[in-house]
Order: C-alpha cells, then sequence, then structure tokens
C-alpha cells in the first residue's frame, strides 16, 4: 500500500488539539490517525449518550452516528449535557450536533433521527465499527444486541438507576447481554427514571466509562470490559466486577442459535406496542 494511503496527516491545528494524544507512547500518531478514522454509532443522545458524544468528540473520532428521534425537554437539562436551555424544543440530534462541533468541528456527525426497530437496525449499524448503547429501555437493548451480534459489531453496554450504574462491553464470540440477562424482567417490576428519578451526575459517570471502553477497543489497549460487568453505586462509592460468561446455549450468541433474524422485541419484553422500539423509559438492565 503507498505511503500516501496508510498515513493521515495532521494539520497544524490537528497536531495541537491532540498533542496530549500524540506524545503518550500507547497512543502516538498512529493511535490518533485510528480514532479519527472510528465510526462509531452513540444509540441515544441522552443522559450516558451526552459524555460518551463528549470525550468521543474531545478524543477526535473522525464519524459520530447519532440515533435519536426525541426533542430537547426541560427535564432532560438535569443529567443531558449536550443540550442546553436554548436547545429545549428542538430535535435532540440537532442539539447534539451544535454542541459535538462547538468542541471540535473536525468530527462528522450523522444524524439518525428515527426510532430503532427490528426493519431498520441492521441498516443503521451496518456502517459503524462499535456502537455505544445508551437507550433507556429494554426493548431496544436486546434489539441492539442482536443486531450486534448478527452484525459482528461490538457493543458498549450502559444503563442506570436512581444512584446505580452498571457498564460492559459485548464482543461478538464472547458473549452477549443475553448472556448476562437472558430474560427481561416482567413489565412495571422496575420503574423508569421519569417515576422513581435519577442522580443528575451518575450517567456522566457510566457515559465516561463507556467513552473510555470505545477508546480503549478502537486503540486496542489495555483490557476492555469483555466478559466483565461493572456495577457503580454512587452512594457507597463502591464499584464491584462480576464475570459475564458466554453461554453457549444462548439463543443468539450460543453454539446453536435460535434467533437468527430480529425479532418483534416489544412483545418479547412484554411491553405494549407503541409504534417504536425506543420509546420507552429510563431503566437499569
Amino acid at each position: 500500500m503507498p505511503l500516501t494511503q496508510q498515513l493521515r496527516l495532521f494539520t497544524p491545528e490537528q497536531a495541537r488539539r491532540y498533542s496530549r494524544h500524540i506524545i503518550m507512547p500507547q497512543i502516538g500518531g498512529a493511535g490518533q490517525r485510528k480514532l479519527m478514522d472510528a465510526r462509531v454509532l452513540l444509540l441515544g443522545a441522552g443522559g450516558l449518550g451526552s459524555p460518551a458524544a463528549l470525550y468521543l468528540a474531545a478524543a477526535g473520532v473522525g464519524t459520530l452516528g447519532i440515533v435519536d428521534f426525541d426533542v430537547v425537554d426541560i427535564t432532560n437539562l438535569q443529567r443531558q449535557l449536550l443540550h442546553h436551555t436554548k436547545d429545549i424544543g428542538r430535535p435532540k440530534v440537532d442539539s447534539a450536533e451544535d454542541t459535538i462541533h462547538s468542541i471540535n468541528p473536525d468530527v462528522n456527525v450523522l444524524k439518525i433521527p428515527v426510532a430503532l426497530r427490528s426493519d431498520n437496525a441492521l441498516e443503521v449499524l451496518k456502517d459503524f465499527d462499535i456502537v455505544v448503547d445508551g437507550s433507556d429501555n429494554f426493548p431496544t437493548r436486546y434489539l441492539v444486541n442482536d443486531a450486534c451480534v448478527m452484525m459482528g459489531v461490538p457493543c458498549v453496554h450502559g444503563s442506570i438507576f436512581l444512584f446505580e450504574g452498571q457498564a460492559s462491553t459485548f464482543v461478538p464470540g464472547k458473549g452477549c447481554y443475553r448472556c448476562l440477562y437472558p430474560t427481561p424482567p416482567p413489565p412495571g417490576m422496575v420503574p423508569s427514571c421519569a417515576e422513581a428519578g435519577v442522580l443528575g451526575v451518575l450517567p456522566g459517570i457510566v457515559g465516561s466509562n463507556q467513552a473510555v471502553e470505545t477508546n480503549k477497543h478502537i486503540l486496542g489497549l489495555g483490557n476492555t470490559l469483555t466478559g466483565r460487568l461493572l456495577m457503580f453505586d454512587a452512594l457507597d462509592m463502591d464499584f464491584r466486577q462480576v464475570k459475564v460468561r458466554r453461554n453457549p446455549k444462548c439463543p443468539v450468541c450460543g453454539d446453536h442459535p435460535t434467533v437468527t433474524e430480529l425479532i418483534d422485541y416489544e412483545e418479547f419484553c412484554g411491553v405494549p406496542h407503541t409504534g417504536n422500539a425506543t420509546n420507552g423509559s429510563a431503566l437499569i438492565g
């Protein structure tokens, strides 16, 4: 391959912007080029998607796709730092694009203002290297998991509730969300954030962990949370980990999968049909 095709040349501004990465021997110019060439899909521009998007944009991730069909509401502003008071009523993808470009105008923001569904998920995911799942309901989490397994795309999971959060990284062939949670909880067992509330800073901590995991995966550095579930308790300021093993009998990623195409995930989770898979509540999973 010709040298001109191997190397992306930094502009003087980029060399300064990313200098704190470039001087690190673990990253250097080669690692920064990996970040700039990466294509990351953010599922949700809310509590988890906000810190993840901010740090990925600042790091120089070249393309950020943002899936969100919602508009900014004043109740979002307690925790969703992509949005500001002036953005109330605007589509979240528009507000997110403005904030991302105010941090790093080099980032290519792909706005995807749709509800992720079984009939469009594979098309949405197909052009991305990794998915950051900041969704807020069980049907979407299982949908994203199954789509990622089928497409061979890693998924960085995060979830929050009250004062607690969880994060993990699911890599095809090494376990998936269904290995951790084979079945969703009964409808109504876990109240929504609108019903129970959530500490505003909590998604900042969990979403930042998702950004760290995404950076590590792109750069090939360290040990990701693959095979582990990180659990955070803000009240006790306690981080714990549990192992997550691939289930050879998993219906999606097991040795003999029985789910080989995307299904009706609202029916699977036992929730009423709303016409879109992401019209749910903030649930820990």
